[in-house]
């Protein structure tokens, strides 16, 4: 059982698509993170624990080359009835290998911390042999005592063949200080 399946046992696709309804209704950027995968102004993305396929679906909405990868057949199926024309992919980002790589991969959501725990450095190894030699990995999670650290994170980074390209606070690109919350873009070391 992975941390997302411990939490998610009451949370249907159904409840977190409303969720993120409920914040756009009342006038929140619900697309923080496709804006900044946007504007790295990648051709072919994976959405990695894509949920119901929010933010694929906007970036397929702005012409992005989309896939979106996830362990939870409920959330993928919400995301194909939402958009079909998207390919999904009900995969384990450990052993998740595509036909073509990508751009850029990203893991918005919390995704690394509902990893199952002890994975996170595969995951990340993976993930780094699915993009193109100027690819970027783009993730963004909470932090705290009790989840992944961030030294641990980049510590994995680094033995994947990683370089820090970019550290935020925030998908609005808000500068990192000691918070909550970090967005990081890593790129493959040249």
């Amino acid at each position: 059982m992975t941390r997302w399946s411990e939490r998610s046992l009451a949370l249907s696709a159904k409840a977190y698509d409303q969720r993120w309804e409920k914040l756009e209704a009342s006038g929140h950027n619900v697309h923080g993170e496709a804006d900044l995968i946007h504007s790295f102004r990648p051709h072919r993305v994976c959405d990695a624990g894509c949920g119901t396929g929010r933010v694929a679906i906007e970036l397929s909405r702005r012409g992005v080359e989309v896939v979106g990868v996830d362990l939870d057949q409920e959330m993928l199926e919400a995301a194909q009835d939402k958009a079909p024309q998207i390919s999904w992919v009900l995969a384990d980002l450990v052993s998740f290998e595509p036909d073509e790589r990508f751009d850029l991969i990203a893991l918005p959501g919390n995704v690394m911390i509902f990893l199952q725990p002890g994975t996170e450095n595969k995951v990340i190894s993976n993930l780094v042999k699915c993009l193109t030699d100027e690819g970027i990995l783009l993730t963004g999670f909470q932090l705290s005592e009790t989840t992944l650290q961030l030294k641990d994170y980049d510590s994995a980074a680094r033995k994947s063949g990683l370089e820090l390209a970019g550290r935020w606070a925030s998908w609005g690109r808000d500068p990192f200080t000691p918070s909550d919350y970090v967005v990081s873009a890593h790129r493959i070391k040249n």
